[in-house]
């Protein structure tokens, strides 16, 4: 099964939009994983276990392992996923950007070592830094494209000749194309409702849009709904990540999150 269609089908099963990002901070972290050499494992772990009936996917901030050279337990955390909830996508979130054998090498890492069943990507060297994900066919590959900081704007909203932005472009041109194979995603926050429908509007229900920036960094759920949402009401994953892990820093943390995430889950789907 590709990953479009193990998306579509956890859209479906699950009637659920929601996706939940696994951005482990340990300081943050409740005082019973105090001192324990794999809390980093155990923390997202827990969350998962909590949250896998509300969530159509999950997504792993690789930096977040990387930083705390715990690489070792995001290994054991995806395998934990895919033996648990082989039904849910793994979405790794590198933004790699790179071109040629460096390009294959990041590929090699996400879809090989961790078992991810999709990459985010940067496309800002052209097809280059996209074609080599591309040769893993089963797998997702989700490109930047109107991302939800405000810095985005610094190069995302530039003009091109023909007037049209530059995410709008960089939309079309994956929609047009580089999807050639129906691998590929786009990356649009949900702070940019009015961008966020742009461009479902030039691609159509043809791509999946993975759209952070719900929760803490205050997107509104449904603006970001139907701005993004195909016609059958699918189409996204909706990225919340320290409103669900951080819910609570007490002994309930796990509950928390669990709560945490069905009431995102059904705001969504309120709106839906």
């Amino acid at each position: 099964m590709t990953f479009i269609e193990l998306l579509q089908q956890a859209w479906a099963n699950g009637n659920t939009l929601l996706q939940v990002g696994l951005d482990p901070d340990p300081k943050r972290f409740p005082r019973e994983l105090d001192g324990k050499p794999d809390a980093i494992f155990q923390f997202c772990r827990d969350i998962v276990d909590a949250t896998a009936q509300y969530a159509c996917s999950f997504k792993p901030q690789f930096a977040y392992f990387a930083a705390h050279r715990a690489e070792d337990q995001l290994e054991a955390l995806c395998a934990h996923i895919r033996e648990k909830y082989p039904h849910l996508p793994i979405v790794m979130d590198g933004k790699r950007g790179d071109i040629g054998t460096t390009a294959e090498n990041y590929a090699r890492e996400a879809y090989e070592r961790y078992g991810a069943h999709a990459l985010t990507v940067n496309p800002y060297m052209g097809f280059d830094s996209v074609e080599p994900y591309l040769g893993w066919k089963d797998r997702g590959v989700i490109v930047l494209c109107r991302t939800s900081n405000p810095g985005g704007s610094d190069l995302q909203f530039l003009k091109l000749d023909s007037g049209e932005p530059l995410y709008l472009h960089v939309a079309g041109l994956v929609a047009d194309k580089w999807n050639a194979g129906g691998q590929c995603g786009l990356v649009v926050g949900a702070t940019f409702p009015n961008e966020l429908a742009a461009v479902r509007q030039r691609i159509g229900d043809s791509m999946p849009l993975l759209v952070p920036g719900i929760g803490a960094q205050g997107g509104d759920v449904t603006a970001t709904v139907n701005a993004g949402r195909t016609q059958a009401g699918t189409g996204m994953m909706i990225n919340a990540s320290r409103a669900i892990l951080y819910a609570s820093g007490g002994d309930d943390w796990r509950e928390a999150a669990a709560t945490a995430a069905q009431g995102l889950r059904d705001e969504i789907n309120a709106v839906r």
